[in-house]
């Protein structure tokens, strides 16, 4: 199910640029502004609901942070669990770990070991949007390593000019709403 041109425009209306943030030269697409616009917001949600409703999804994996928010109202809609892949040392219980590279250094996300309780679990993962996709290549790696299924990695956003959606694509389908 493709996104049309008028709902495109809504949920891109929504988002707005942020120059030289976090730093000079980066334009950060802001999404606050498309989560408190509720036409945008439903319209994105309405979609992603359509888009999944058909694939037999157990969980929804939401990056941290902002993957959290439509993951789990997606989940919500799916009538499904919901499931955290979050930075090193905020999760609890006992975790699996992956790094990743950053500009100047690595970084880590996490996952519980027992995040799908069902066996070959059927799973989403999903970000508000994807840049170098290292973060979200190290959580498609987590979804796999702990035995689950990832059918696709979903996000808001492309920067195709990055071409993180490669990396990511080694491991699962993805598919995003809107390519920049």
């Amino acid at each position: 199910m493709n996104l049309s041109a008028e709902d495109r425009k809504v949920i891109l209306d929504s988002i707005r640029d942020i120059k030289d943030f976090p730093k000079e030269g980066i334009v950060f697409k802001d999404i606050t502004t498309l989560l408190n616009n509720k036409e945008a917001f439903q319209t994105l949600m309405n979609h992603l609901e359509d888009r999944y409703k058909s694939y037999d999804l157990d969980y929804v994996a939401g990056i941290d942070s902002r993957g959290f928010i439509f993951g789990a109202a997606l989940a919500d809609r799916l009538k499904i669990g919901f499931v955290p892949v979050r930075k090193k040392g905020k999760l609890p219980s006992t975790t699996v770990c992956e790094k990743y590279e950053l500009e100047y250094g690595f970084d880590e996300v996490e996952i519980h070991l027992d995040a799908f309780p069902k066996k070959n679990a059927r799973v989403l993962l999903i970000d508000d949007l994807i840049a170098t996709g290292g973060t979200a290549n190290a959580a498609a790696k987590l979804v796999k390593n702990i035995k689950a299924d990832l059918v696709e990695v979903c996000f808001l956003l492309n920067l195709k000019f990055l071409d993180g959606d490669k990396k990511v694509a080694e491991h699962a389908p993805v598919y995003s709403v809107i390519d920049i």
